[in-house]
């Protein structure tokens, strides 16, 4: 029994990138040999098991062979006369395909170190094809090392074409794409992950609006200035009407704090300059926002229009204007009226008309 680390672990050790996980490979062993060592196993689809300590995943080196359309599709062949080889060529690229030993030793039979050395995501062999999600992994990976000058092989990109072509990413699941993509957005080039996509093929066939946009151009210039994964999609959406962008959110599935942050962009950032010349304008959007009943999405909405121009949300002008206006209509209620008699819409409209003055007030400070 031979046990190496494997995967991202070593691609990210070579590359001085930040990682948590580590994942292990395990070659010339059986189940039950790790279960006799206090290992507890996982997943139904292939041996992964988990370390009785650390709690690391531990895999059976393993072969995969396609048998069905979409990223389930593979009959997996765990045994312990697979090689630590054969189970390296069934991954995706090359700076994967690579382990350690414990003396820190690189086992590399794909050329790994060299497409490290090279800035390369390059497939290891034609069975890229075979496994769709590829397309959103080598995209989302794009986008992580972008920063390090981290280009995708013109083959590779090649493959990816076909493999929209032929209509794999149908038999991905919604859920799963948008987990790609979601995990996209926090990466440190967030943009390069959408234009990958585009140059593929795959944004016209995930997010048909997204690739009529220039969403791309916007989240490049607001990711500067917001970490916040919603606010970054917002940002990418916010040149689509409300209702595309509420469509594509509901498309992917997106969370529905998501969806009313880029709805909410999307309808009133164009909105804002006027808003803030006229108090009941003001006031429209603030409603709009849900702002005097809760914070979101209305602090999503302020730190994604900073972004956008260019700030961080404290530091611009018109989100401290528009914070401003904010609290000071919450601060309306019936009691501050002054007409305790009121009731029902009178009473609703006697607040509406004192928040719209403290508006004004605010706005002409």
């Amino acid at each position: 029994m031979k046990i190496l680390k494997v995967g991202g672990a070593v691609r990210d050790s070579l590359l001085n990138h930040p990682h948590s996980e580590v994942d292990w490979v395990v070659v010339g062993a059986t189940p039950q040999a790790l279960l006799d060592r206090g290992f507890t196993q996982v997943g139904k689809d292939f041996p992964v098991f988990l370390h009785p300590s650390t709690k690391e995943e531990y895999a059976l080196a393993r072969t995969e062979r396609k048998s069905g359309r979409g990223y389930h599709g593979f009959e997996v062949h765990a045994h312990p006369s697979v090689t630590l080889e054969e189970d390296l060529a069934r991954r995706d690229l090359t700076i994967n395909a690579m382990a350690m030993t414990d003396e820190g030793d690189i086992i590399d039979p794909y050329g790994g170190r060299a497409d490290i050395a090279k800035r390369l995501l390059r497939h290891v062999s034609p069975h890229f094809i075979e496994d769709p999600l590829r397309v959103l992994r080598v995209a989302r990976f794009a986008g992580r090392y972008g920063y390090l000058g981290f280009t995708v092989a013109p083959e590779t990109l090649t493959l990816m074409q076909r493999i929209v072509a032929a209509g794999e990413l149908a038999h991905l699941s919604v859920e799963r794409i948008w987990t790609e993509t979601e995990r996209a957005l926090a990466e440190s080039q967030p943009e390069i992950y959408f234009s990958v996509l585009k140059d593929c093929g795959a944004l016209e066939a995930l997010m048909p609006a997204l690739a009529l946009s220039n969403g791309i151009d916007h989240l490049t210039r607001a990711r500067v200035h917001t970490t916040r994964v919603d606010c970054r999609w917002a940002a990418l959406l916010a040149t689509l009407s409300p209702d595309n962008a509420t469509q594509t959110c509901r498309a992917l599935k997106a969370p529905k704090l998501f969806e009313a942050l880029a709805n909410g962009v999307a309808r009133y950032q164009p909105a804002t300059k006027n808003a803030l010349r006229q108090a009941s304008g003001c006031f429209d959007l603030l409603k709009g926002l849900d702002s005097f009943r809760r914070d979101e999405p209305f602090d999503g909405f302020l730190a994604t229009l900073a972004a956008l121009e260019g700030h961080s949300a404290d530091a611009h002008p018109t989100t401290r204007l528009l914070r401003r206006a904010c609290e000071a209509a919450r601060q309306i209620n019936a009691a501050s009226t002054g007409t305790n008699t009121l009731t029902g819409p009178a009473l609703g409209a006697a607040i509406k008309e004192r928040q719209i003055r403290v508006i004004a007030a605010t706005l002409a400070q």
